[in-house]
């Protein structure tokens, strides 16, 4: 009788709701309706009770949501793997020559990542064994894909209490490893420490500056204020590659112009001008570090009204 006497309540109150709702032109799941990211934004720069920095942190949150994990990762490149069949001193004289704690562990190629070791597990035994290897001490490692948006694998990294994982290419390849660190920091910007080496911010130096190669295209734009296309890249270094068309040395220089793809119309009084990326060194076959600096482009001329010629072409001519 009670369950009875329940539901006939429930149902005269949920009828009362949505006959005064109906009544005053509103809808019971008004206030529930998803706003989009714009939107969102207005709301945050129209409040008043968030500081200029509460705002910032917002706005970098938002704008995070949108990359990707395979555009923070630490490359397959630049990891340090232990094979699992490395007996514990052998390690040992491995890590103590690095500066990371965690290091992925593979058996065989480096897309059989069977797990991690930290640094502890290595150096910090309780009783030294020399026939002991790294397979034995091996914790489980986390996978994602690269396509998982950044926001959505610190979540999920920091719920199941992982700190590193390694990121899966389309093919099933290792493409790299990125930590709770790197996701963080993308969120809030490089956290350093004492043992950091903190290099001159180029944003405040101003050109010429000096890059890392690794650079994505979005912090390569905020530190040096030059734009670049997009492409079939992710980094500085990959979009030198792509302007090339094939793999670069030291002394290679690409030219920006500010009125490639995507630029506003520019000012016929503004001078030609633009950006020169210069290679000054490599690391393998991977750009490490580039030089940045404002140039005067050459001007092209033609007649008015005559067709550019195609890209990549000499235009026609008498033979």
């Amino acid at each position: 009788m009670a369950r009875t006497v329940a539901r006939l309540v429930v149902r005269a109150t949920d009828g009362a709701t949505r006959l005064v709702t109906d009544l005053l032109g509103a809808s019971p799941a008004a206030g529930r309706e998803r706003i989009s990211e714009a939107e969102l934004r207005d709301l945050v720069a129209a409040n008043t009770v968030l500081d200029p920095d509460e705002r910032r942190i917002i706005d970098e949150v938002l704008v995070a949501g949108a990359r990707l994990v395979r555009e923070v990762m630490v490359p397959r490149t630049e990891v340090v793997f232990l094979s699992a069949g490395l007996t514990l001193a052998e390690a040992e004289r491995l890590v103590r020559a690095e500066t990371h704690t965690r290091y992925p562990v593979v058996d065989g190629t480096h897309d059989d990542v069977v797990g991690f070791v930290h640094l502890r597990d290595v150096l910090l035994r309780p009783e030294p064994d020399g026939c002991a290897t790294v397979g034995e001490l091996t914790r489980e490692v986390k996978q994602l894909p690269g396509s998982k948006r950044v926001l959505a694998a610190l979540t999920e990294m920091r719920r199941e209490g992982h700190h590193l994982a390694v990121v899966v290419d389309e093919y099933g390849g290792t493409a790299g490893i990125v930590t709770c660190e790197d996701l963080v920091e993308e969120l809030v910007g490089e956290i350093h420490d004492e043992y950091h080496d903190v290099p001159p911010d180029p944003a405040h130096a101003g050109l010429p500056a000096v890059v890392d190669g690794r650079l994505n295209l979005a912090d390569f734009a905020e530190r040096t204020g030059v734009p670049l296309p997009a492409g079939p890249y992710e980094t500085v270094g990959g979009y030198v590659m792509a302007a090339l068309g094939r793999l670069p040395v030291a002394g290679d220089e690409v030219p920006v112009d500010p009125a490639g793809p995507g630029a506003g119309v520019p000012d016929p009084e503004d001078p030609p001008g633009g950006w020169l990326l210069r290679v000054l060194a490599l690391e393998g076959r991977r750009v490490s570090r580039l030089a940045v600096s404002a140039v005067r482009l050459p001007e092209q001329r033609r007649e008015v009204g005559a067709p550019a010629p195609p890209v990549g072409r000499r235009p026609a001519g008498p033979s």
